[in-house]
């Protein structure tokens, strides 16, 4: 058994954030599991930038219009308290970043850089060409590897440890398993920060996330009780490259990129004639999906399209500021953004819902001793629709929170007992067996892809209350089928069927939570679209749902948004 004060789950942005801040109280032992390399995070691929309001002469730009922007982004489903704190830890987060070293790209007067993204007043994503997130990784791990944190490298979570019952509950750490050997490996900890990362690799054939991003963390929490909150709020990036769905940056569209249909016209002067292109991300996904339907798109099918077109910013700037996604274009579509437009399509891009926070302070969960950061955790930031360049800054300041508030939680707790923890990893060993010996039963593989063809064509950009019902039985028929599936590779040396068996049983899982959710919120709002329902209902929903696992049965219950300065009106652009 191995034992820690702190143990970090997760090697993205907020993960690593969390390790450098929970460092900084002396005398703590800090470890961080990652089932992939530290650099290969979904945070590297987050490229547009990251928001905070700097502080300068002639500055416009204020908290309050930051706070503004991003309440009013969520549709208002975003708690207010928790938007506020945010956007001024978002400011210190940037300047703090700037003084490590981070290479921001830089004006002519020496300050940082910053552009405009969708929903926003004014231009406050600062970034690093269009490679922010990879560059405030490199600079985080850094940090990290500075600071003395240990790293376990390639090792996947399998569940969360609770010591007692009821109120004397707590987290006692948690069992993870050696990708390479499949050693399962118990490791004791006081206090406990998942950080792993979004679920939206659920819709698996057409998303911009990582093959990690299967909601591991949200899944280990659902399990030993803590609420997922809001999990139908799913939201679709405007532009995914056709072929698959990787990301277009919305850096494209905040240096002048358009979007056109197949009759050569900027169709966003339909929907947001004041914003354009520059609409919040849910109501361009929403305007690019209707061109299609209406017959406006290149292509039939999931090949159907419409083009942004870069050509008109020339060919210096293209090199200069999007030289990643000109790297993209190569790479996907075989063309070149300086002389050709390139076909894009939403793609499931973040996860707005996640681990239910309840104080966003300290980043603290309704599990003494268990934390949350980033995108598997939910305050809630970015309610039912998050703001371009708020992501890294989530990672940022919720990473920090946490590594500040589980290191004041574990300087003054016991270490907890070992029992839970040994129980725990002698029930994941005794699950190894029992799966890799099956002979006969569903191919996990053939599962998920059934999965991702359900929740596309049912829990996609525009939804129904039938479909989703539909939906939701046919996703719990796929879990009866997975109970029983093959993993059909019974050494436990680099068994990476096993790893994905027990990926696909957590996007499963997750996936029932979204649509039941979903099935339930009868009104649309942000990315949450309801065909039958087509108006927000602020008297029945300007609440937070929250999905329970309880005896095996996902439960429903919901909670208050925090209203504070910004009444609920109508959302235009």
């Amino acid at each position: 058994m191995l034992t820690y004060d702190i143990l970090i789950v997760g090697s993205g942005g907020a993960g690593l954030r969390a390790a450098v801040a929970a460092l900084k109280t002396p005398g703590l032992s800090v470890a961080v599991v990652t089932k992939t390399m530290p650099t290969r995070s979904a945070t590297c691929m987050a490229e547009g930038g990251i928001n905070g309001v700097l502080d300068f002469p002639g500055q416009k730009d204020s908290l309050d219009a930051h706070s503004f922007d991003t309440v009013k982004g969520s549709d208002y489903l975003g708690d207010q308290d928790a938007i506020d704190f945010f956007v001024e830890k978002a400011s210190e987060a940037v300047r703090e970043t700037d003084f490590w070293g981070t290479p921001y790209s830089r004006r002519d007067d020496g300050r940082v850089a910053c552009r405009f993204m969708g929903g926003h007043q004014h231009a406050r994503t600062n970034y690093s060409a269009d490679k922010t997130g990879h560059i405030l990784l490199h600079s985080n791990f850094d940090y990290a590897l500075k600071s003395g944190v240990n790293f376990l490298v390639d090792h996947q979570l399998l569940g969360v440890a609770v010591e007692g019952s009821g109120d004397d509950a707590v987290c006692s750490g948690a069992v993870i398993r050696n990708v390479r050997t499949g050693e399962v490996v118990p490791v004791r900890a006081r206090a406990v920060v998942l950080a792993t990362g979004g679920y939206t690799r659920m819709f698996w054939a057409r998303t911009s996330t990582p093959y990690i991003a299967t909601g591991d963390g949200v899944g280990a929490a659902l399990r030993v009780g803590v609420a997922f909150k809001d999990p139908e709020m799913v939201q679709f990036h405007p532009t995914g490259v056709a072929n698959g769905g990787v990301l277009i940056t919305e850096a494209a569209r905040g240096e002048g990129g358009y979007l056109v249909n197949n009759t050569g016209q900027r169709f966003m002067s339909r929907y947001a004639p004041d914003k354009m292109e520059l609409a919040p991300r849910d109501i361009t996904a929403r305007a690019i999906e209707t061109e299609i339907r209406e017959g406006r798109g290149y292509g039939e099918g999931l090949k159907a399209h419409v083009l942004l077109d870069l050509r008109h910013l020339g060919r210096d700037k293209i090199i200069e500021r999007l030289p990643q996604i000109r790297h993209v274009g190569l790479l996907f579509e075989n063309l070149d953004l300086v002389d050709e437009p390139i076909r894009i399509r939403p793609t499931a891009h973040y996860s707005m819902g996640g681990i239910d926070v309840v104080d966003h302070r300290t980043m603290a969960t309704t599990l003494i001793g268990l934390f949350a950061a980033g995108e598997c955790s939910c305050v809630s930031i970015h309610g039912a629709n998050r703001l371009g360049g708020n992501s890294l800054a989530d990672a940022m300041v919720t990473g920090k929170q946490a590594g500040l508030g589980c290191a004041a939680y574990a300087a003054r707790a016991a270490m907890p007992g070992e029992s839970a923890l040994n129980r725990l990893a002698d029930e994941w060993r005794d699950h190894f067996a029992t799966a890799t010996a099956r002979k006969d039963g569903a191919s996990p593989t053939e599962l998920r892809d059934r999965l991702a063809e359900i929740l596309w064509n049912d829990m996609g950009i525009f939804r129904t209350g039938e479909r989703l019902a539909a939906a939701y039985a046919a996703v719990g028929d796929l879990q009866g089928e997975y109970a029983t599936a093959r993993v059909g590779n019974p050494s436990p040396v680099c068994n990476s069927a096993y790893t994905h068996f027990l990926e696909v049983g957590n996007m499963l899982s997750l996936a029932r939570c979204s649509l039941l959710a979903a099935m339930h919120r009868t009104e649309s709002r942000g990315a949450h679209t309801r065909e039958d329902h087509p108006a927000r209902d602020d008297a029945n929903f300007l609440r937070h749902s929250l999905v329970t696992l309880k005896g095996g049965e996902y439960c429903l219950d919901y909670r208050p948004v925090t209203v504070t300065r910004f009444k609920p009106e109508e959302r235009k652009y």
